[in-house]
C-alpha cells in the first residue's frame, strides 16, 4: 500500500466528530464566517497532521470525520482552537459587538473572555467501512434535513460534491478522499 494512505479498521478506526456553537447560536451562517472557518480548519489539519475525509458546516455547528493519527480531543483541540481564535479576531476587527456578548463568558484564569463552543465536543470512532460510509452520508444529508438545501451538493460548507464528482473549482476546503485505501471496492 503507497505511503499516507488509510486503512479503516478497529486498530485504525476514524473519527467522527461534532462540536456545537455556544447556546446553538448560528455562528457559522454567513459566507465569510464559513469560509473563515473552512481555512480555519484547513490549518488545523496541516498544524496537527490529520486528514479531513468529510465535512460539514451548519450554522451552528460542524461535522468532521478524520483519521485517527492523533486523539480525537488533539484534533478538536486544533480545530475549535484555530476556527474560535479566528472567528472572535474577525469579531472583533469588524465591530460585532452584539455577536461577541453573545459569546462573552464569565472571565477564565488564562484571560479568556469569549467561547465560541459549548463545551463537550463529541468524537465517535468508525471502524468499518459500513460506519465510514454512513457517518459521511449523515453529514452530507444535514442541510437537507435542516430545510436549508435541496440536494447536498447544494449547500456550499460541505464536502458532498467531491464525494459526488462534482468538484466546484473554489471547494472552501479539500479532503482527503484520495488517501483512504477503500476495501470495498
Amino acid at each position: 500500500m503507497p505511503p499516507n494512505r488509510f486503512t479503516i479498521s478497529r486498530d485504525s478506526p476514524a473519527y467522527y466528530l461534532t462540536a456545537v456553537a455556544k447556546d446553538r447560536l448560528p455562528v457559522f451562517r454567513t459566507d465569510e464566517i464559513a469560509l473563515l472557518a473552512c481555512r480555519a480548519i484547513d490549518e488545523a489539519r496541516q498544524s496537527g497532521k490529520f486528514m479531513i475525509f468529510a465535512y460539514i458546516i451548519m450554522p451552528d455547528h460542524f461535522h468532521l470525520v478524520t483519521d485517527s493519527r492523533i486523539e480525537s480531543t488533539e484534533v478538536h483541540r486544533f480545530v475549535n482552537g484555530i476556527i474560535s481564535r479566528r472567528v472572535i479576531d474577525h469579531l472583533k476587527e469588524t465591530g460585532r459587538h452584539v455577536s461577541l456578548e453573545k459569546l462573552r463568558v464569565r472571565s477564565k484564569a488564562d484571560g479568556t473572555q469569549y467561547s465560541l463552543w459549548q463545551h463537550r465536543p463529541n468524537a465517535r470512532l468508525l471502524w468499518s467501512e459500513q460506519m465510514l460510509w454512513q457517518r459521511i452520508q449523515y453529514t452530507h444529508l444535514n442541510p437537507v434535513r435542516a430545510g436549508l438545501a435541496d440536494h447536498p451538493n447544494d449547500w456550499r460548507w460541505s464536502s458532498a460534491r467531491i464525494f459526488h464528482g462534482r468538484r466546484r473549482d473554489d471547494e472552501p476546503l479539500e479532503v482527503d478522499l484520495g488517501k483512504v485505501a477503500w476495501r470495498g471496492n
